[in-house]
């Protein structure tokens, strides 16, 4: 019986000549603590000097914070960041800045379970805002040409840190490291230069790959350029726990994660003519934005024609309103797939990027999402069907390919890299 994530929870799938695509993040086994793994990286960091060293001397720092969309065990991170900082200099006045990139703002109690009471209550919070023209500022032109306007907060420090964790990504090739400042802390006009459709067709923009990806090449130029001294970033198994910590220098330390991470979720694929896929289940099952990632893991398995099936609560409805009135009003996949490719870079539009990889899914496949009855008639809207179980999904998957149609599941869509 396999267990699918879904929200908080998950269904439950008997099929026993499925093929499984299944992240090896697990057979790390690592029982150490969350704190122990990080405290142990960063006494041995990555091409940098140690945090102590950096915060000698430096009146002000800024750490670079996740927002609530991300799965990062903060709890494990922080203290150790915080505890070296105040070692090296008792004196350091310390900002806590949330990267929310071009999401809604963070809540209070969001910051509380993510962080600790503590925390929240300890150190100045700032909640970063793309659209706030007066709380960015623009620092220089991207190797793109769009120009990296970032949050002042991340400026106006002494020394400006993060935390984060490495996840495949299904545009950048791997989450963590500098994207915590592009699109973390930027301004949208950065973001949309950084997401533009002609950087989203790379053949290189695809999950796994940083070599070659235009994105990556502008989200590390971003990092260099607002001085991203040191990075904590961590691996996490399927249990949201801490397994791996990687510390130091924002590109070595990185890479060094995504290299250790690909040896474990590297998967090839197995053409299906009926997929079935999640986003991981809470936090990152939250919306239908989100969900995206998880059907281009699908889609990298899928045959020409096939069904994709996606289980996800979506407990925060579409998560984009440029997203949803995209696909809710255009002609068709196609069409809007088209009418994109040819938006210029200064064109850009919120959430385009989005729109442009679920038309490129919806292009190819059916998608069938499986999630609240709410959303039912959003799901429609998009340009994808609806199911109410998972049984009935597959129902419909077999009605349209044949009872004989080869299946396989991915349990968890965004911890794989199919190819």
């Amino acid at each position: 019986m396999l267990k699918l994530p879904y929200g908080k929870t998950y269904l439950e799938l008997d099929a026993p000549d499925a093929a499984v695509l299944t992240s090896g993040i697990d057979r790390l086994h690592n029982d150490e603590a969350g704190l122990v793994i990080v405290r142990e990286a960063m006494a041995h960091p990555i091409n940098s000097p140690s945090l102590e060293t950096l915060a000698k001397d430096k009146k002000t720092c800024t750490i670079i914070i996740s927002d609530h969309t991300r799965p990062v065990p903060s709890r494990d991170i922080l203290p150790p960041m915080l505890q070296a900082l105040k070692s090296g200099n008792p004196d350091i006045a310390v900002t806590l800045l949330v990267a929310t990139g071009c999401h809604r703002a963070t809540q209070k109690q969001e910051l509380v379970d993510k962080l600790g009471e503590d925390i929240v209550a300890g150190y100045p919070i700032v909640i970063h805002d793309c659209r706030d023209a007066n709380a960015n500022v623009q620092i220089g032109i991207l190797p793109s040409g769009a120009p990296l306007v970032i949050d002042k907060t991340a400026v106006k420090c002494d020394l400006l840190i993060a935390e984060g964790f490495i996840e495949p990504h299904f545009f950048a090739g791997f989450s963590g490291g500098r994207k915590s400042v592009l699109p973390g802390v930027c301004d949208r006009v950065s973001v949309l230069g950084n997401h533009c459709s002609r950087f989203i067709d790379s053949p290189f923009a695809r999950t796994g790959i940083l070599d070659g990806n235009p994105l990556h090449t502008d989200m590390l130029a971003a990092a260099k350029m607002a001085k991203l001294a040191y990075i904590v970033n961590v691996v996490i198994d399927e249990n949201k726990k801490t397994v791996a910590a990687f510390a130091g220098d924002c590109e070595k330390a990185h890479r060094a994660g995504c290299d250790f991470l690909k040896e474990y979720c590297a998967v090839k694929p197995v053409p299906a003519d009926v997929v079935i896929t999640t986003n991981g289940g809470a936090p990152l099952d939250q919306n239908i934005y989100q969900c995206v990632k998880s059907m281009t893991a699908a889609e990298a398995t899928a045959r020409e024609g096939g069904v994709i099936i996606l289980c996800a609560e979506c407990a925060d409805g579409t998560g984009g309103e440029d997203f949803y009135r995209s696909l809710k009003a255009c002609e068709s996949a196609d069409a809007l797939y088209a009418g994109i490719m040819q938006t210029t870079q200064q064109s850009t539009i919120p959430d385009q990027w989005e729109s442009q990889i679920l038309a490129r899914i919806l292009k190819k496949h059916r998608v069938v999402m499986v999630t609240r009855p709410a959303l039912a008639d959003t799901v429609r809207d998009m340009k994808m069907e609806y199911a109410r179980t998972l049984t009935e999904a597959l129902q419909y998957a077999y009605a349209l390919k044949g009872e004989g149609a080869a299946l396989t599941v991915i349990p968890n869509g965004i911890s794989v890299i199919v190819g």
